[in-house]
């Protein structure tokens, strides 16, 4: 690992398009599992000009069963879609809640994968999927998250705030944010570079095209700094930090009406900013016997317990399954030369902490529950567990975990 270096991680709002076929997926899973706990859903949304479309397979008592639709289902999903979209915030000529077109092919599950997935006789429930899922957990922030990208969610966590407030009257849904710090030691410093573009009311742009105000732009590029001082850390932000608000000068076309969003796009986003590996599934639109998503959250939970626990500063954890089989076919853990313990028995102890078959992990961090929506913007991790939502952020296996490597 170099100790001092440069590193830049992302994160996109809650209106860009990719996004809001995230959370609009997401809804569409609490829905089903407030009706079924044991539901399967496997939904892909796609989001453009004044069209939302769902495709996917799905299994849910009293929504769709045989082959058949419950009476009001299709509206219920309609409405939870709809009302997904004026949470956001979208009332645009090119993306309205009340007026986009909505179209819904989702269908039954394939027979072929439920027979494989689903308990039967002597058979523990099988993974929903083959794939490989990776954790990270970093001491860089008390969240244990990747500090490029925590700074980055927190960013437009507090821009869509104050939208939403109406403290920034001039803020429209669709956002993007990049943070670049400065590494010494392993340890990030400063900040070198802070990036926002952000869709804006009319004339808050200095482009010099018609209907552009300088003084409107500056009142935007003001509240962002200030937004960049009020995340950041004391001291992060110098003379010599490069910020840029809006660098292609005007954002006002956003949303689904400037770009197509589609599920699972922001895959990195989602997870640790680039700084861990990703296996390459997304989570959004998946129930939780998908191992793309239980299995990357449990992944998550250990090493960030293991992490917390003092044995390691920084943790990788990478699980791999087959479809159709409960338990994982690999358990590998990487401590980047910081742990205090051997990695192979890590391996060794984490497994007996928690059984890593999608029941096991199901059970263990309560998924069978309608959670998933307020997952799907600002990350799945590093975010305060409460509840039955955000379990895995729980750090409640660290004594277990000294006990057991003493």
């Amino acid at each position: 690992m170099r100790s001092s270096f440069l590193f830049t991680s992302e994160s996109v709002s809650e209106g860009h398009p990719d996004k809001v076929a995230d959370q609009i997926s997401d809804a569409v899973v609490d829905l089903f599992l407030s009706k079924d706990p044991y539901a399967r859903i496997a939904c892909e949304t796609l989001t453009t000009t004044n069209r939302v479309v769902l495709a996917g397979e799905i299994r849910c008592k009293g929504v769709y069963e045989n082959g058949e639709w419950a009476p009001g289902s299709r509206e219920e999903i309609e409405a939870a879609v709809r009302a997904t979209v004026k949470r956001i915030g979208y009332e645009q000529d090119g993306f309205h809640w009340q007026t986009f077109d909505f179209a819904n092919h989702l269908h039954g599950q394939s027979a072929h994968i439920a027979q494989g997935v689903d308990e039967a006789g002597n058979k523990e429930e099988g993974a929903g999927d083959q794939g490989i899922m990776f954790g990270y957990a970093t001491d860089e922030t008390p969240d244990l998250l990747p500090a490029t990208l925590y700074y980055s969610h927190r960013i437009l966590e507090q821009m869509a705030a104050d939208r939403h407030s109406g403290a920034a009257p001039f803020l429209e849904p669709d956002a993007k944010s990049q943070v670049t710090l400065h590494y010494e030691n392993e340890v990030p410093v400063r900040a070198t570079a802070l990036v926002v573009s952000t869709q804006h009311a009319p004339g808050y742009c200095d482009d010099g095209a018609a209907g552009s105000d300088p003084e409107k732009y500056a009142v935007l590029r003001d509240y962002v700094t200030g937004v960049f001082n009020q995340v950041l850390p004391a001291g992060f932000i110098t003379d010599e930090t490069k910020i840029y608000v809006n660098p292609t000068g005007r954002f006002e076309i956003g949303g689904p009406d400037g770009d197509a969003g589609v599920t699972g796009r922001k895959i990195i986003v989602d997870t640790y900013g680039g700084a861990a590996p990703h296996g390459g599934g997304a989570f959004s639109g998946k129930d939780p016997t998908k191992v793309d998503r239980s299995a990357a959250y449990v992944a998550r939970y250990l090493a960030k317990n293991v992490v917390a626990a003092g044995l390691a500063r920084r943790c990788t954890i990478q699980l791999s399954y087959a479809i159709g089989i409960a338990e994982p076919l690999s358990v590998y853990v990487d401590t980047h030369g910081t742990g205090t313990v051997a990695e192979a028995k890590l391996e060794e102890v984490l497994p007996q902490l928690v059984r890593l078959t999608p029941r096991g992990i199901r059970e263990h961090l309560k998924l069978n529950a309608p959670i998933y929506q307020q997952t799907a913007a600002y990350g799945h991790f590093g975010r305060k567990a409460e509840g039955n939502a955000f379990t895995w952020e729980a750090t409640d296996l660290v004594e277990q975990l000294k006990a057991a490597v003493a």
